[in-house]
């Protein structure tokens, strides 16, 4: 019987004659193998069996073998397209053919050329192609590329020798994978611009995976070996952080009753943090927070010519002043100040120094960790061969960079500072150990024995506690090492534990905004940054309720003590270092003048003992030496004889000072300076300038003059 080929799926046969005889030899090629007995399995045979034989012809030797091919065919077939229509789109355009005729060297002519090509295989819109060699007719609907390399192509299988041969035209699909359908090529010139595309992108790969040279840092010497290297590598600075600053809170101190308190005490104030913070505000075009102004620190930024003691056996002189309060009607302003003794710097005593630098990631601004290497450079101008400074940094964890080494070793010292990178945590505590562990071996009983701190105070790993931080501080103040702190960057500035630490380490805080700042600090003023010439340094004042009414302290909030603790040696207090000045206003109500404090409704107030005089006030001022641990007493009176009549016939330093302390007051707020404003605050300190070489009081004026025109928030960063 027939075989019933109408039921057989199509194949890629070149006619449908062909195509029968070769599925006629394929089934007797098969029948002949298998035998013949079972007609059933007889593939020529009819019947309900054909579906079953269909599908053992498809699993016979023949149909595994060509499988693949057959399979590779319709997959070429389907994807050629789609990858000619992503090579057309994603190909960059070609660029201008040469003309025709004209052969580019080293680009080898396509084997088959097509119509639209030139010799060196690019087109040129608009330009008739070169005649091309003769291509072979494509196949329906496709043109055929070369086929495979011999090595990919399957061989047929060879003839059994009870089978007739098939003739070649039918062998031939059967015996070789059919050639893949796919459109045709691309003009050359679309190849050659992928391909240099991907030659970039693997040059750029391979660079990606070579070794790079590490980054170069200035070698130590042999003395200047960390005992754990400090980072190196300084991120790039994150957008500077906005209202996250921290300031101790204080209100401001109201009046005083002198009938029922007549005795003002306070530990001096000689820290300039407070006014370099608000400066650096207001040249931000922003008002400073409330708690950043501490008029204290407001009012004893600037230098004052005030008489200054013949000798060191008396450390302090004082000098008081009364006058008309420049804001208030009725009021007086009570100047009490002293001036400290000045030590030559070829006299000075050989220093200790221990520099504990914050290497941690919220350091890597450019006010942060670069300005902190150009400040300790400039400090290490004002050293010598008699002073000797270690570095010890902290991050994550902390490490000695520099053991002790002489100042003298400049490029040593220079060579570890620069070093420095910012990375990491804040382990602040331990950083403090280390420091301190340095400074006790080389510990110098005749020697200024100092940690200098510099950070934007954000410790945030190991010992964080202020109370814990505090109480190590205090201890190894008495063993005669001191703390000063030096607090760089705005945003995150920890002011309230930079206050607290330099309170506990008998040391001044200062904030550095600018390399000017440093530079007054640490090198025109270093001598009194770096030596003391008293400490534990308290005032007392006592008002004559005889001729003061009520009174109040302007500023000192958070310095003040009880009136027991000025006797008390036990009760710590400030230092002062050597030719500092200090100054404190008072604004008091004269008895019968316009009182603050309302009357008593119950009872009347108990009259006071007549005083011996009419003296104002007496001042009392206790100091201890830096190396002793009792207190000594110096005391004055502020008499009449002090005041004058007129704001205008006051000294200059207290009209100045007058002039701060009204900016700081209205800065809080202005709860007591009523209508007087920067305009006034403006007017009244140029008018007090006087000797200025170093432009700081010019500074003053333009400051409070900005400040009218400030916005009251910072802007946030973009």
């Amino acid at each position: 019987m027939a075989p019933d080929t109408d039921r057989l799926p199509p194949a890629p046969l070149p006619s449908a004659e062909a195509r029968e005889r070769a599925l006629a030899a394929a089934l007797s090629r098969f029948d002949a193998a298998h035998g013949t007995e079972n007609p059933v399995q007889r593939q020529a045979s009819a019947g309900p069996a054909r579906r079953k034989e269909r599908r053992s012809l498809l699993g016979g030797p023949l149909m595994l073998r060509t499988r693949p091919l057959v399979a590779a065919t319709l997959v070429a077939a389907l994807a050629g397209p789609t990858a000619w229509t992503i090579l057309r789109e994603r190909a960059p355009e070609a660029p201008p053919a040469p003309e025709a005729g004209t052969p580019q060297p080293g680009v080898p002519e396509p084997a088959l050329p097509k119509p639209g090509e030139t010799k060196a295989g690019e087109t040129r819109p608009g330009e008739p192609a070169p005649k091309a060699p003769p291509v072979p007719a494509p196949t329906a609907r496709t043109e055929t590329v070369p086929a495979p390399p011999p090595e990919v192509a399957r061989p047929a299988p060879p003839p059994s020798p009870a089978v007739a041969p098939l003739p070649p035209a039918v062998l031939a699909p059967l015996a070789r994978p059919a050639p893949l359908a796919l459109p045709p090529p691309p003009a050359p010139a679309r190849p050659l611009a992928i391909e240099e595309h991907r030659r970039v992108a693997r040059d750029q790969s391979m660079a990606m995976l070579e070794p790079r040279e590490a980054p170069r840092t200035r070698a130590l010497s042999a003395g200047a070996v960390a005992t754990l290297a400090a980072p190196r590598h300084e991120p790039a600075p994150l957008p500077e952080p906005t209202g996250r600053d921290r300031f101790p809170e204080a209100q401001p101190s109201g009046f005083q009753a002198v009938a029922q308190a007549p005795v003002s005490t306070f530990s001096i104030d000689v820290d300039t943090a407070s006014y370099a913070f608000v400066r650096a505000s207001l040249n931000r075009n922003a008002l400073p927070p409330p708690n950043a102004v501490r008029t204290e620190e407001l009012i004893n930024y600037f230098p004052y010519a005030y008489p200054a003691p013949t000798g060191p056996e008396e450390p302090f002189r004082i000098t008081t002043a009364v006058f008309p309060s420049p804001w208030a009607d009725g009021r007086k302003l009570v100047q009490v100040a002293i001036k400290g003794y000045a030590v030559a710097p070829e006299t000075r005593p050989a220093a200790n120094l221990v520099f504990l630098v914050d290497t941690s990631g919220s350091m890597a601004g450019p006010n942060r960790l670069p300005l902190v290497k150009q400040s300790l450079a400039l400090l290490l101008t004002q050293l010598d061969g008699r002073d000797r400074v270690a570095i010890v940094s902290y991050a994550g964890q902390a490490g000695t960079v520099l053991p002790p080494t002489p100042a003298s070793e400049r490029q040593t010292i220079l060579g570890a500072i620069e070093g420095l990178g910012a990375g990491g945590g804040t382990a602040g505590g331990e950083g403090l150990r280390q420091a301190y562990a340095l400074a006790e071996q080389n510990f110098a009983a005749t020697a200024v024995n100092r940690v200098v701190l510099a950070t934007d105070g954000d410790f945030n790993l190991g010992i964080t506690d202020r109370d814990e931080l505090k109480g190590f501080i205090a201890r190894k103040r008495e063993t005669g090492i001191f703390l000063s702190v030096l607090g760089f960057g705005m945003g995150n500035h920890n002011d309230a534990l930079m206050q607290a630490l330099a309170q506990e380490g008998n040391g001044a805080a200062a904030y550095i905004d600018t390399l000017n700042e440093a530079r007054k600090v640490l090198v025109e003023e270093a001598t009194s940054t770096l030596v003391p010439i008293a400490k534990d340094v308290k005032i007392q004042v006592e008002f004559n309720p005889a001729t003061i009414a009520e009174y109040r302290l302007i500023g000192y909030e958070t310095r003040a003590l009880r009136r027991e603790d000025f006797a008390n040696d036990k009760v710590d207090a400030s230092e002062v270092g050597s030719g500092q000045a200090v100054t404190a206003l008072y604004e008091v109500v004269p008895v019968g003048g316009p009182r603050v404090m309302p009357a008593l409704r119950y009872g009347a107030t108990p009259a006071a003992p007549a005083a011996a005089s009419g003296d104002y006030a007496h001042v009392a001022i206790r100091y201890k030496r830096p190396d002793a641990e009792t207190s000594q007493l110096i005391e004055a009176s502020i008499d009449p004889s002090r005041e004058v009549k007129r704001l205008a016939d006051a000294p200059q330093e207290a009209r100045f000072a007058a002039a701060v302390a009204a900016f700081g007051e209205i800065l809080r707020g202005g709860t007591y300076t009523g209508r007087f404003g920067y305009d006034d605050v403006a007017r009244l300190a140029a008018g007090a300038r006087g000797d200025d070489p170093f432009g700081y009081r010019a500074e003053f004026v333009a400051l409070a003059r900005a400040a009218k025109s400030a916005a009251a928030l910072a802007p946030a960063p973009r």
